[in-house]
């Protein structure tokens, strides 16, 4: 299981931060039709229960928004990732159907409210993670977007650099069809889904559509 540190500047605004470390063997695929047909059912109620205004109210997306703010970065201009799904639902757009490594990534950040960064483990450096803070000139390719302005954002770093953000991961570690472990952390910046629950739907999830094997899972609550 690969280590994790928090920087003290994220850990002053969110004290109580807890992260969910999922590793597992997997085979990826284009997401079939009752995977697909999970995420349609979650995203109805997810449209039956909650306004457009309300989803930044959800705690795990509020206390990611906050630390925002606290770091100077315009939550508004750049969306945590669960917020940006919620949003697309609530406002009729509709989801991307992409692999199933990715939407049961998605899913569990629709229905958990958390910002979840899925890796290609393979592709990580090192054996840590360490989440800090995103410098000015930064270097770091969004997932589908280019240049991503990661100053002031919370961003993990390998031994090589940045990996993922709660607005997006990184293109160099990104899941492909060709991935074949994974490394998922749910970040859990205040307590909504109990992130054990969190874990082993996730898990169960992979199992049933990825064909996981050697699933390993921990939950981080000191740092």
């Amino acid at each position: 299981m690969i280590n994790v540190s928090i920087d003290p500047r994220i850990l002053a605004v969110c004290p109580h931060i807890q992260i969910g470390l999922l590793s597992a063997e997997v085979v990826n695929s284009e997401t079939s039709d009752a995977l697909w047909q999970e995420i349609e059912d979650e995203a109805a109620k997810m449209a039956s229960n909650y306004q457009l205004l309300e989803i930044n109210q959800r705690p795990a997306i509020a206390a990611t928004r906050k630390l925002y703010k606290s770091l100077g970065k315009d939550p508004g201009r750049y969306r945590v990732s669960s917020e940006a799904l919620c949003r697309r639902i609530i406002r009729g757009l509709g989801l991307y159907r992409l692999t199933s490594l990715i939407d049961i990534v998605n899913l569990v950040s629709i229905k958990s409210g958390y910002a979840i960064s899925g890796l290609d483990a393979s592709k990580l450096v090192g054996d840590t993670l360490a989440m800090g803070v995103g410098e000015k000139d930064e270097q770091y390719c969004a997932i589908g977007r280019g240049y991503l302005n990661i100053d002031g954002l919370p961003v993990y770093r390998d031994a090589k650099g940045g990996v993922a953000t709660p607005t997006s991961d990184e293109e160099r570690t990104k899941f492909t069809l060709e991935t074949t472990k994974v490394q998922i952390n749910i970040n859990a910046f205040a307590p909504e889904m109990p992130l054990d629950e969190a874990l082993s739907w996730t898990a169960l999830l992979l199992e049933k559509y990825a064909q996981a094997t050697n699933i390993e899972t921990k939950v981080i609550t000191e740092f």
